[in-house]
């Protein structure tokens, strides 16, 4: 598809850099027009030029908002980072409603130094093909996969700006007062929570280091299931579960009535969990009430790529842990909504039969998955490093002028695991219910206030 006219793309939040602003700069010079909206003093600092208003209204007023701007500056394009962000989940429904495209990035499932761009959403709202002999097809028509990597980028990069971001709403909060970030945690209290991690990191390194060398030695089959973070929109929108606590309290009582007497089962703490859920004293609490407490480990580092290579399954909620797994040739077992979530790839099976009957990953449909989700919906380079965006700039620019996000051929609509991630309970709303759920439309008597001076683009 080749676009045959300006298109206008409005930019929501990106990522914490200033990757959105260069990505609107590429755009700018092709010939498009971007303009964008500032919701927090964050979105403020990563966006500096021309072409931005403010919003700085309550949330319920945003869906009003967002539709005037687009109708009004004739947009043709929403692009966000963070799909399931509530600002960017509003106006992805608007965007639909009018036929405008949403298209959303985030780090990406092939990481390290891949970015995820798709069409309309991710994991249960993926648009991405789930049948098998389709992922094969696609897989035959396009070029191999550039599996190396080439563009890391060390923690304390994507971690300054982090910072940066969130605690600049809580200095600032007289810039947008009635801006609601939907965060877990507090980030005062986030941050502050990490102190004592770091205090005890060679207790926990030594533990993790312990369990792992039983783990390569294998005189019992063991199990794994590395843990997201309880903030993560991976768990909050696309799980079945508030709380993880749940998946927790699920996965021993599943583990102590029908795995193998002989097996162990390792809890993996997130690497960048801040400790204030006490999840130690929750898995010690459950295993020791399931009577299984002797077989039950939690640590709190360790290599994960040595245990995939030697556990019996893997169990988690969608994590993309759950891509390495599949390379390392490990059962797979998922309990939210993933892309990859695929027959021949996971365990299709519940989570009782998974302990005795789970099987590896059929290694011809994982490499045609890798490479077809390669060539569709993932760009090389990363966020946070120079040489990362001069690549992904660039690809992300074209694809997105040409309309070619998801091409060639892997946008299923509807999207195909919409259905089954509803059965499995994933709190799935659909575009007519959230729109209808804001209060009836109150025309403003004033234009968006603009965020600099100047016309947008």
């Amino acid at each position: 598809m080749t676009a045959k006219r300006r298109r206008v793309f409005l930019f929501l939040q990106g990522p914490p850099s200033s990757f959105a602003k260069l990505l609107s700069d590429e755009l700018d010079r092709r010939g498009q027009r971007t303009i964008r909206v500032n919701l927090c003093a964050g979105d403020r600092i990563n966006w500096r030029k021309k072409g931005a208003v403010n919003f700085r209204g309550k949330f319920e007023e945003w869906a009003d908002f967002v539709e005037e701007l687009m109708l009004r500056e004739e947009v043709t394009d929403v692009v966000y980072y963070a799909d399931r962000l509530p600002y960017h989940k509003v106006a992805a429904a608007v965007a639909r409603k009018h036929g405008i495209v949403p298209t959303t990035y985030e780090f990406g499932y092939l990481r390290p130094d891949w970015i995820t761009l798709e069409r309309g959403g991710m994991s249960a709202y993926s648009h991405f093909p789930n049948d098998p002999d389709t992922i094969r097809e696609l897989a035959a028509k396009v070029p191999e996969l550039d599996g190396e990597t080439k563009y890391p980028y060390k923690f304390r990069h994507e971690a300054s700006h982090e910072v940066v971001f969130n605690l600049s709403q809580v200095f600032f909060p007289f810039l947008y007062p009635n801006y609601d970030a939907d965060k877990y945690y507090h980030p005062l209290v986030d941050y502050l929570s990490y102190i004592p991690g770091l205090m005890s990191s060679y207790v926990n390194h030594r533990l993790a280091k312990l369990v792992t060398q039983k783990v390569k030695r294998q005189k019992f089959p063991f199990f794994l299931l590395p843990m997201q973070m309880q903030s993560d929109y991976q768990v909050r929108a696309n799980s079945p579960f508030t709380h993880l606590s749940e998946v927790i309290d699920l996965t021993i009582r599943s583990f102590a009535a029908h795995a193998p007497k002989n097996a162990r089962l390792i809890f993996k703490v997130h690497p960048l969990d801040n400790g204030l859920e006490g999840w130690a004293r929750i898995v010690r609490r459950i295993s020791r009430d399931a009577g299984v407490w002797k077989r039950v480990y939690l640590i709190n580092g360790g290599k994960l790529n040595v245990m995939l290579n030697r556990v019996r399954g893997t169990i988690l909620i969608n994590s993309t842990v759950g891509l390495h797994a599949m390379r390392a040739n490990c059962p797979i077992k998922v309990l939210g909504a993933a892309v990859f979530d695929i027959p021949g790839l996971t365990f299709q099976g519940s989570l009782d039969e998974f302990w005795t009957k789970s099987e590896p990953p059929d290694p011809e449909l994982r490499d045609a998955f890798v490479r077809a989700v390669g060539a569709t919906i993932q760009v090389k380079g990363n966020f946070y490093t120079k040489e990362g965006r001069a690549v992904a700039i660039p690809e992300m620019a074209r694809r997105l002028i040409e309309g070619t996000v998801n091409e060639p051929d892997a946008f299923i609509d509807p999207p195909p695991r919409l259905e089954a991630a509803k059965v499995a309970g994933v709190p799935v709303v659909d575009d007519e219910t959230m729109l209808a759920s804001f209060k009836p439309k109150q025309r403003r008597n004033q234009p968006s206030e603009p965020a600099q001076a100047g016309p947008a683009g």
